[in-house]
């Protein structure tokens, strides 16, 4: 499987990861810190469930803390990595259900976690414009830079699923 490559021109970000709705965080595994030197972001107990999209050794969470992980590519996914975020989207929204605080999280927190917080608000009642703009705002403009994701989103990711498995 293709894992996020290094770009120049996508920069980290500022934070290690930003709270998109009450509950909801998105992060990643590496941002810029304070002295403007890139940073690990390794998670503890700060979140009651975590879900990793990208796993690197060393970055949490603690022992005890629930823990999914699906990894997936930042490029075009099948059906079968689709309905995987899908289920990490409702798994998201039952824990906020319960009250409980949910970290999701890939390489920098743009566009693997984007798709399933994205997914996760839509879930929960806003549009996929709704969600694009919102995850954008409080985390950072490079938030979903993946069109291809983009436009998974607009499409619905049911649609895109069936969509996939029918070219598969």
């Amino acid at each position: 499987m293709h894992t996020r490559r290094k770009q120049p021109d996508v920069p980290a970000p500022g934070t290690p990861w930003d709270e998109i709705a009450p509950g909801l965080w998105m992060g990643g595994h590496e941002f810029r810190g304070r002295t403007g030197q890139l940073e690990f972001a390794a998670v503890r107990q700060e979140f009651d469930l975590v879900q990793t999209l990208l796993r690197m050794p060393g970055h949490g969470p603690a022992p005890g803390v629930e823990h999914h992980v699906w990894p997936i590519p930042d490029g075009p996914l099948d059906g079968t990595q689709l309905l995987g975020v899908i289920r990490l989207a409702e798994a998201a929204c039952e824990a906020l259900d319960d009250g409980r605080k949910v970290l999701v999280r890939c390489y920098h927190g743009y566009n693997r976690s984007g798709l399933v917080v994205a997914h996760a608000l839509m879930h929960r009642g806003s549009s996929a414009e709704e969600a694009i703009r919102l995850i954008r705002a409080r985390r950072s403009g490079w938030a979903l830079h993946n069109e291809l994701f983009v436009d998974y989103l607009r499409a619905g990711l049911t649609t895109a699923r069936l969509l996939e498995e029918l070219t598969e």
